[in-house]
């Protein structure tokens, strides 16, 4: 190829699975995610937002996701993300949430409600407490008894997938996604020697040759890079601005606790003071008493 594309790049990612060209790609690409989940393989499949390349040409906020919809009305959306943060599993949630709501129109039953899985591939890690690369998510009580048929959402993150033996065609597709970038055309390694692997590298070709399509895809490349610039630097001054919120609550917290140690050291020293002029007072005492006695005594002798 010309130039090297990496598949990860959202617009090349939506151009692999959302057109409809590559249509057989989607049906195999989903096949082999949702293996545990279908209990008869996906034939056939509608895009029902089909990749489009003019809308990247002059939109950097195209929506590059791919939503579609198989013979039996089962719902699929699929998005690959470059960057993570916070609140992303928020998003993921809602995402999931409002295509299952966006079913019903008025005067609809529940009944007519259909499965929405939602497959994320992620280039960075997103649970750094789990080892695994693959995490499915339904509604579910403990014992796992599903509350409701309603799919469900996986989370693949490409970090984590380090398998170099491909057993399985959802390896294959992660594998695909994590190094595509690095493979060669002329030699490619024998895990890509399948008729739907060798389809997706010739996607990467035609953004690799077509000098308006590679001129797009730099642009978008660009963009993700300024934004996961801007995520950085935004992370970067909230963790300063959380450091300097950290200093002066310690600072805070070291002037009310100066401001305790002097009002308790006044309070000690007033005890002590006090505690002193009742010693002398008790000793004045003593001594009266004791001249009140001798006076006493003495008038008695007499």
């Amino acid at each position: 190829m010309k130039h090297r594309i990496d598949p990860k790049i959202d617009r090349v990612f939506k151009a692999l699975l959302g057109s409809v060209e590559n249509r057989n790609l989607l049906v195999h690409f989903l096949n082999a995610i949702l293996t545990s989940d279908l209990t008869a393989p996906i034939t056939e499949v509608e895009i029902l937002n089909p990749y489009n390349d003019k809308e990247f040409l002059d939109d950097k906020l195209s929506v590059v996701d791919v939503k579609a919809k198989d013979s039996d009305g089962r719902l699929y959306q699929i998005e690959i993300q470059l960057l993570t943060y916070r609140h992303l599993p928020e998003r993921m949630v809602y995402t999931w949430c409002d295509i299952i709501s966006q079913q019903l129109q008025s005067g609809n039953d529940y009944s007519l409600l259909k499965p929405v899985y939602s497959i994320w591939l992620l280039a960075e890690n997103l649970l750094p407490g789990e080892t695994d690369y693959a995490h499915e998510y339904k509604l579910q009580n403990r014992q796992g008894r599903t509350l409701a048929d309603l799919g469900g959402i996986h989370l693949l993150e490409l970090k984590k997938f380090t398998a170099e033996r491909i057993e399985t065609e959802e390896q294959r597709w992660l594998r695909f996604f994590k190094d595509g970038e690095q493979l060669d055309e002329a030699a490619l390694p024998d895990w890509m020697n399948t008729d739907e692997m060798r389809q997706a590298m010739k996607t990467l070709k035609l953004f690799s040759e077509k000098e308006r399509d590679y001129h797009a895809y730099q642009a978008r490349q660009n963009y993700l890079r300024e934004q996961r610039t801007i995520q950085i630097e935004r992370e970067e001054d909230q963790r300063e601005m959380e450091r300097i919120k950290q200093e002066k609550e310690q600072i805070q917290h070291d002037m009310e606790q100066a401001q305790q140690d002097l009002q308790r050291e006044r309070m000690e020293k007033q005890a002590a003071l006090q505690e002193k002029e009742s010693a002398l007072q008790d000793k004045q005492s003593l001594q009266e008493e004791n001249k009140r006695l001798k006076a006493l005594l003495a008038q008695s002798k007499s």
